[in-house]
């Protein structure tokens, strides 16, 4: 008996040994790719305006009479990169305006609260700040639906209209493990600073559109920066936000709402609650599309078409 104890402490021993050279060596390989992209991160894509002290990214891309205002959802580490797919078809038509958020691609990671009002004012005062007009068409991802409907409540002369790239509505979060993201997002944090997460930032899992460079250019981003505090500290205050939104009516603006099949938002009611949201709201307009969450990243062609169709 003590010699089949003493085996097992051996392999356990054993074990241990290996997984720690493991995640050492994961951990070494990481810090040396983080060094060997720092080149990449020293010019943004797009122009830095200061907002609250600090820089905040901005993109711009083409003109039109119609200005498109792309918010990128909860943790979307390069939102510049992720929209890309969609914007680089409507840019000859419409001027592009992407916002990255503090703790979002190349903007800095803040230490300030993340209310939705803070939030809205430091991107209302960077677009100010960077000379870009509105009335603006929305357009935003995931949870910056959120964000849309109170700008589109506290600002209506700023709103044009909006277009929903799968993004959440108020009822989203009636039922949400919040708990549960909370512990997922602990375990992201964890994953970056051991190195971890840049397997989850593999080449199959980032836009398939984009190109090499600019996949390379992502993993750099989110390898510093993904499921930062900035992005926890967004999801800790959505119960407050959903119900100043409750307080006000829902903003009677034409609206286009693109909604997945509901794979990978963490929902199972995700697409009847798009539905009943839409049917309470008589200005908008709902289409349905049969891919994942990032929608405008595996159906970006038939979004720009349906686009072009909304504005004429």
């Amino acid at each position: 008996m003590k010699k089949a104890l003493k085996n097992v402490g051996k392999v356990l021993l054993v074990l241990i040994i290996v997984l720690a050279v493991f995640v050492g060596s994961v951990y070494v390989y990481n810090r040396i790719m983080l060094n060997k992209e720092e080149p990449l991160m020293e010019q943004p894509i797009g122009q830095y305006v200061e907002v609250d002290g600090h820089k905040m990214n901005i993109y711009t891309e083409g003109e039109g009479d119609h200005t498109l205002l792309f918010l990128s959802g909860s943790g979307t580490a390069a939102p510049v990169l992720d929209f890309k797919s969609l914007y680089s078809l409507l840019s000859d038509d419409y001027k592009i305006v992407v916002i990255e958020k503090f703790g979002y691609g190349f903007s800095d990671v803040v230490d300030m609260e993340r209310s939705f009002e803070t939030i809205l004012r430091q991107d209302r005062e960077a677009l100010s700040k960077a000379g870009i007009e509105g009335p603006f068409v929305l357009c935003p991802h995931s949870m910056s639906g959120l964000e849309a409907i109170m700008w589109a409540q506290d600002y209506p002369e700023e709103v044009e209209a909006i277009i929903g790239l799968d993004m959440v509505v108020p009822r989203t979060y009636d039922n949400w493990d919040f708990d549960g993201t909370l512990r997922y997002e602990k375990l992201g944090v964890l994953g970056r600073k051991t190195g971890f997460i840049r397997f989850f930032y593999a080449d199959s899992s980032l836009p398939p559109s984009l190109s090499e460079d600019d996949k390379k250019l992502y993993r750099a981003i989110a390898c510093r920066i993904a499921v930062n505090d900035n992005v926890i500290d967004e999801g800790l205050v959505i119960p407050e936000t959903v119900k100043i939104i409750d307080s006000k009516p829902i903003p009677d603006i034409p609206m286009l709402m693109f909604v997945s099949n509901g794979e990978g938002t963490g929902s199972d009611d995700w697409v009847q609650i798009e539905k009943d949201f839409a049917a309470a709201n008589s200005n908008v307009q709902m289409i349905e599309l049969d891919c994942e969450h990032y929608v405008h990243n595996f159906e970006q062609e038939k979004i720009a078409e349906e686009i072009s169709v909304f504005f004429q």
